[in-house]
């Protein structure tokens, strides 16, 4: 059985591009001069972080974020911290817009900071497109220029093209700011485009598809038919989207669709930086590329991204352009909500105080090697996780349920070290660092249950549900 190499952890120690942050350059402080750089935000839907060829996986397409990990920097411990819905995209969008944890995201006043607000009171002019569900609009509101590729995003995701209208928009604007002083108004830019790609429906141009054969992609070496125990949140939407037991010959099916989606996407954002080019703008432009979360489309015998594990949470994060530099990886842990703090610093922006994310312009600038020592991951009050160094512990409250990892030497999370008596003493340290970050976020969801649900699953528990209708997939990739 083929595996799909290499892990977030090892892609680019492959690639080469590993180094400490201490060699890092001095990063320039944007605004220093009196002029301040444009800033580009690319926020992705769906993407894991193993879907750039650039950082080791040879068996993709994305010339353009290739070009962005040579030119830039990429974190390569990045998350999203977890999600209190199914639809992790919503907190995710929140998180970084606002600058806060998923505990308490929801909870801010009308007139609490949020990113484009802060770039508003930098001088920037503020645009925002992308899709129209699951999503902040109440942050979005305050971007100059707020606009939504489609009241219906399944409808445009269908359609096969609709990271093709996105450029379109984005580009238009970006040639009417250079071109058009009453619509630039003398300000930089501040562009936040968060597309819909390539979650689900994964409908590509048939050119795209034609790139990928699926009986050469190979699997994710943590491929399993079906997770096997009950995580909380099995039966989910997105766990619907492949039958049960999850066979090999579907899985590349997914994966094919998901790449193509990828590589047609891959080359809007390319028209997008030749635009910049053309109107003598990239090199006066920070570039941000991450998305949402990931996905498991077959990891641990999962489809979706309601799951801790870091095939679902770990997130692409790279920062290219002006003053960033050059191919550089870091290990810093962080997380969305430190991308608006991280942005402002590098801007010359005043960072409101309330944010509980933090800039990782110190690291950028070789200042700092890290910005905290944890990473805590949530879902729902189901799952919560830790990690410090290489150690992860998954807890499962509703079946009290522990599994612990050291990612250094199984970065796929395939051999639960939780059993062994060794690992006894760094269970408990694990869960009173679980416990500290719980009181430090304010979460209060118990991490053990008084009467356990049955935790244990089998193939038969599966065969028995409804399983997910069969689509047509002629149909869905009719283009307009």
């Amino acid at each position: 059985m083929k595996r799909l190499q290499p892990s977030r952890r090892q892609f680019c120690r492959m690639a080469g591009l590993g180094a400490a942050a201490a060699a890092l350059p001095h990063v320039m402080r944007a605004g220093a001069s009196g002029t301040r750089p444009n800033v580009l935000f690319i926020f992705t839907d769906d993407q894991r972080e193993d879907t750039i060829a650039a950082l080791g996986n040879p068996h993709i397409q994305t010339p353009n974020l290739d070009g962005l990990v040579r030119s830039g920097v990429r974190f390569r411990n990045a998350y999203c911290m977890g999600g209190f819905v199914g639809a992790v995209c919503l907190p995710a969008r929140m998180m970084a817009l606002r600058g806060r944890s998923w505990f308490s995201v929801r909870n801010q006043p009308p007139d609490a900071p949020n990113f484009p607000k802060s770039m508003n009171e930098a001088g920037y002019l503020t645009y925002f497109m992308g899709k129209s569900g699951n999503t902040d609009k109440q942050s979005q509101q305050a971007f100059t220029y707020c606009n939504y590729v489609a009241p219906n995003d399944n409808e445009v995701r269908l359609s096969g093209r609709p990271d093709e209208y996105l450029a379109d928009q984005a580009t238009s604007f970006l040639r009417k700011w250079k071109s058009d002083p009453s619509t630039s108004q003398g300000k930089p830019f501040f562009m936040y485009l968060a597309g819909a790609s390539p979650h689900d429906p994964r409908v590509a141009p048939k050119e795209y598809l034609d790139r990928y054969d699926p009986n050469k992609i190979p699997l994710p070496p943590n491929f399993q038919p079906y997770h096997r125990f009950n995580n909380g949140e099995l039966l989910i939407r997105d766990e619907r989207l492949a039958p049960w037991p999850r066979t090999e010959a579907e899985i590349r099916r997914h994966l094919r669709d998901y790449y193509a989606v990828i590589t047609y996407q891959d080359e809007q954002f390319g028209r997008i930086f030749r635009t910049l080019k053309e109107i003598g703008e990239y090199g006066n432009t920070i570039i941000i590329f991450s998305s949402d979360q990931g996905i498991a489309i077959g990891s641990h015998g999962l489809m979706g991204k309601q799951n801790l594990y870091e095939h679902s949470m770990g997130a692409p994060l790279i920062f290219s352009g002006l003053g960033i530099p050059k191919g550089k990886t870091l290990d810093a842990f962080c997380y969305h909500f430190d991308i608006y703090p991280t942005v402002c610093d590098l801007v010359g922006a005043q960072i409101p105080g309330s944010l509980e994310g933090k800039s990782l312009a110190p690291i950028l600038r070789g200042q700092a090697s890290s910005v905290r020592d944890t990473i805590f991951l949530a879902y729902r009050d189901v799952q919560r996780a830790v990690r410090r160094g290489p150690w992860k512990l998954i807890r499962y409250p509703e079946i009290n349920r522990t599994q612990l990892f050291n990612l250094d030497q199984d970065p796929y999370e395939t051999k639960d070290l939780s059993g062994d008596p060794a690992n006894s003493g760094r269970i408990r340290g694990l869960m009173e660092a679980m416990e500290g970050q719980q009181k430090l976020y304010g979460d209060t969801a118990p991490l053990t249950s008084e009467n356990p649900k049955p935790g244990d699953v089998d193939l038969e528990f599966f065969k028995q549900l409804p399983q997910p209708a069969a689509k047509d997939k002629a149909k869905e990739r009719k283009k307009k």
